[in-house]
């Protein structure tokens, strides 16, 4: 049995949370305590050192990244709890960690109480928060890049600047315009799903392209795009009419 503290400014939020672990997850985590701001939760974490903590992002008089901030290690497994924020949500997918939106869905915490377990048994309690939260900041501080999870780090890029992605199994090349490559440890579909509101479309099961450095389309069965960098890319057939409408779509 693993232990576990609860961290959220609202006291429905915390109820509600207790309940969902305490009947869905009664075998696998049990709560120490829980708390209503970072100043209370951060000596209930040093004294009582649960393995996971579930916390809230936005609190009055700290977020939950302050609280992290005073750790200097951290030694358990965090599972980020919000409803709203954006630029928290695109940090934390792209640091592999995890986050659960409200109002929680039961399947959504279960896979992420055993994603913990997981890492706690791997031994695995040393995602690199530090870098996580500079990239977080950073991210803020520029709307229009996003961190990538590369070999031996983290790396910020320009939005704007990513040509096209194309799908290596786990792992995803990116290509930017001045021609260099990034190996990304994220699939394809992150990608899709975290850039689908900056006009990129997945053409191909294995591509996914910038409209912005789209210089032709060429008719064909499903036909092909060649981008900026003269790369010619094929276009699924059964994705050509919504390319096609998205295209043209100025």
């Amino acid at each position: 049995m693993y232990t576990c503290i609860i961290i959220d400014d609202e006291n429905r939020s915390v109820e509600t949370l207790s309940k969902i672990v305490t009947t869905y997850c009664e075998d696998k985590l049990e709560i120490l305590a829980t708390a209503n701001n970072i100043d209370d939760a951060y000596p209930l974490i040093k004294n009582k050192k649960p393995d996971v903590i579930f916390l809230d992002i936005e609190m009055p008089f700290g977020s939950g990244f302050d609280l992290l901030e005073r750790f200097d290690e951290i030694d358990f497994q965090v599972i980020f709890t919000t409803g709203f924020d954006q630029y928290a949500i695109t940090a934390i997918k792209f640091s592999a960690l995890d986050y659960l939106l409200k109002p929680i869905n039961i399947a959504e915490l279960k896979m992420a109480v055993d994603k913990a377990i997981v890492n706690i048994e791997n031994a695995d309690y040393k995602s690199n928060f530090k870098i996580f939260l500079d990239t977080l900041k950073k991210t803020k501080n520029s709307t229009n890049k996003i961190p990538l999870p590369v070999l031996n780090g983290l790396e910020l890029v320009q939005i704007d600047h990513i040509v096209y992605c194309e799908a290596d199994e786990d792992y995803t090349h990116v290509f930017l315009q001045d021609g260099t490559k990034k190996i990304v440890t994220k699939s394809i579909k992150d990608f899709e799903e975290l850039l689908e509101t900056y006009d990129f479309f997945r053409i191909h099961h294995s591509f996914l392209v910038n409209k912005k450095y789209i210089k032709k389309y060429t008719k064909g069965e499903g036909g092909t795009i060649l981008t900026d960098l003269n790369v010619e890319i094929p276009v699924s057939r059964r994705r050509k009419s919504e390319f096609l409408e998205w295209l043209n779509d100025m």
